[in-house]
């Protein structure tokens, strides 16, 4: 009988309904908890008004952007954007995934239920990309009353976002499932922390030597980041094909990794 289950689980290909019902749990879970939300929003927001407009005020109108000169703030605030949409996907992925499957079991329960383990991993991932999605949603709407987009191209660029926070939602919940203990999450922050510093957010990618350029591109984040801030300025381009079929593929790869994982981890 177990077995049979294990099969049929195992099968069972992944379906928005059934997925739904965990995007609805962490909503009630949330609803008391609501700063812990907030809290993700915040980090993003400080760094643009410390450094977009603190550092701003030195550099002027000095970046250049495909031939145009912008203001610091404006070329800082989409890779802001870009990395607070990062945040509510990673936290909400590496961190409270890891939490539930290792220590809390939530998800040996779970299966108990009509669910399979691809609807664990799709809703995961949904609830994930909803919160990087406010972060974006709230985010665009602090830079319109900055006067930080410059273009109508900006319309996009919650999509984008939502885009990118899927990917890092997927490459999160892969992530997860390798973590032994609480621990391993250090390498998780060493690998966040460049990918915050060094994917082009705070000055252009020109900037960097040839070799660590080729490096920088390898980022998900600077994707996310080039592909907002093109939206966000009116700068559109080829590019921007590449940065969406990397963030799609990558992500794609993340929730295949995740929904194989989880398979060996929970159908044993």
């Amino acid at each position: 009988m177990i077995a049979t289950l294990s099969a049929r689980r195992r099968a069972q290909p992944p379906a928005i309904d059934r997925a739904a019902h965990l995007v609805e749990r962490n909503t009630i879970l949330y609803r008391r908890n609501w700063l812990l939300i907030v809290s993700g929003f915040l980090e993003p927001l400080l760094y643009l008004l410390a450094i977009g407009f603190g550092v701003g005020a030195l550099v002027g109108s000095s970046i250049v952007l495909n031939g145009r000169p912008i203001p610091y703030a404006v070329f800082v605030a989409p890779a802001m954007m870009a990395s607070s949409a990062m945040n509510g996907a990673i936290y909400e992925t590496a961190f409270n995934f890891f939490f539930k499957l290792k220590y809390v079991k939530l998800y040996d329960a779970v299966l108990a239920t009509p669910l399979g383990v691809a609807d664990v991993a799709l809703g995961e991932i949904a609830w994930a990309l909803f919160r990087g999605t406010l972060y974006a949603a709230g985010f665009i709407i602090v830079m319109v009353a900055l006067g930080l987009v410059r273009s109508w191209w900006s319309l996009l660029a919650v999509p984008a976002a939502m885009l990118l926070g899927f990917t890092f939602a997927a490459v999160g919940t892969a992530a997860a499932t390798f973590v032994r203990n609480w621990q391993d999450f250090d390498l998780v922050l060493i690998v966040m922390i460049p990918l915050f510093l060094f994917s082009a957010t705070f000055y252009p990618i020109t900037l960097y030597p040839g070799p660590l350029q080729a490096v920088v591109q390898l980022s998900p984040l600077y994707h996310g980041v080039n592909l907002l801030r093109s939206l966000t300025t009116g700068s559109i381009g080829p590019s921007l094909v590449f940065d969406l079929v990397y963030l799609v593929l990558l992500g794609a790869a993340g929730l295949a990794v995740a929904a194989t994982r989880l398979e060996r981890m929970l159908l044993k």
